[in-house]
């Protein structure tokens, strides 16, 4: 399955009357160039779900990073990362599923 497709049905098992009224999925760009993307997970599995800020870069212009705090899966990159920053979630997603202690 495409991690597009994931996110869909990921986002429509989420949506219960109320979450989708306060939560949601924002994918912006940024000026650097690149991608944000913003992730509610409050009253989701991933609620109490903590993953430090990690930064990577490979040189001028090939950089990402995420975090998992408040709640909330924060992602960046640059113009090619969208797809592996909606990855990233889906394998953050399945591991805690997988391993609920993580």
């Amino acid at each position: 399955m495409n991690v597009l497709k994931w996110l869909e049905d990921w986002y429509a098992n989420e949506c219960n009357g109320d979450w989708e009224h306060t939560f949601g999925i924002k994918i912006e760009t940024l000026d650097n160039p690149g991608w944000i993307i913003k992730i509610d997970l409050e009253e989701t599995s991933l609620g109490d779900v903590v993953i430090p800020y990690q930064y990577f870069e490979k040189e001028e212009g090939d950089f990402y990073g995420f975090k998992i705090e408040n709640k909330q899966y924060n992602a960046f990159g640059d113009p090619s990362k969208l797809e592996f920053l909606l990855l990233n979630f889906q394998k953050i997603v399945e591991d805690t599923i997988r391993d609920p202690e993580m």
